[in-house]
């Protein structure tokens, strides 16, 4: 069975591509293409906790009411949330209205205050837990990893809230920390090119 389809263009593609029409443009110009600003992570970490149990095409497609819900994931902004910003969150219908996940971004944004205090930024403690290339497996064939593992366990320690093995592998994987494009898709060689060029934090 083949690991990729053909896009519009006639080029080869992740196969997940297919699953929904929004995935193409996302696949193309996002995930895997690294990426160093604090308020990007913080969106795409939150949002991959969103996703848990969930599809990534439900979240992709609320990930604008989510910007607008969470103050466009500007952390400061968010550890200021109240009780009353809860309750605001849990009338969205526009968003995932899981009190604990909610809870968990307002939770995190306060944690990330006190590691940016610590480490100077959140992309720089996140590319500390790149992987080295002896350390990644074939691509999309797994869904966790040892350094996901290490990164996961770490947050947690630190406080952080649905931040799970398996979320953070994912987060990794859309962040750009490993290239886990399908070996004959044509975007790997896209990902591979701006992870050379990449200035690590």
């Amino acid at each position: 069975m083949s690991e990729t389809v053909l896009g519009l263009n006639g080029k080869p593609r992740c196969k997940w591509c297919a699953a929904a029409p929004e995935f193409l443009d996302y696949h193309d110009k996002e995930w895997g293409f690294p990426v160093a600003d604090d308020i990007r992570l913080f969106e795409k970490l939150c949002l991959e906790g969103f996703q848990s149990g969930l599809s990534w095409r439900t979240i992709l497609a609320k990930r604008e009411n989510f910007r607008a819900a969470f103050s466009q994931f500007d952390f400061n902004k968010v550890a200021k949330f109240t009780e009353r910003d809860i309750d605001r969150l849990l009338q969205d219908e526009g968003i995932v209205r899981h009190r604990g996940k909610i809870e968990a971004v307002i939770n995190n944004a306060k944690c990330l205050q006190e590691l940016i205090k610590r480490e100077g930024s959140f992309a720089t403690f996140i590319w500390r837990y790149e992987p080295k290339n002896d350390q990644l497996a074939e691509p999309q064939t797994v869904s966790t990893s040892s350094v996901s593992v290490a990164l996961s366990k770490e947050l947690k320690k630190q406080g952080w809230k649905f931040v799970g093995p398996t979320t953070v592998y994912a987060f990794m994987q859309a962040m750009g920390l490993i290239n886990d494009h399908h070996q004959d898709c044509v975007t790997r060689a896209k990902v591979e090119q701006a992870r050379k060029k990449f200035k690590r934090p």
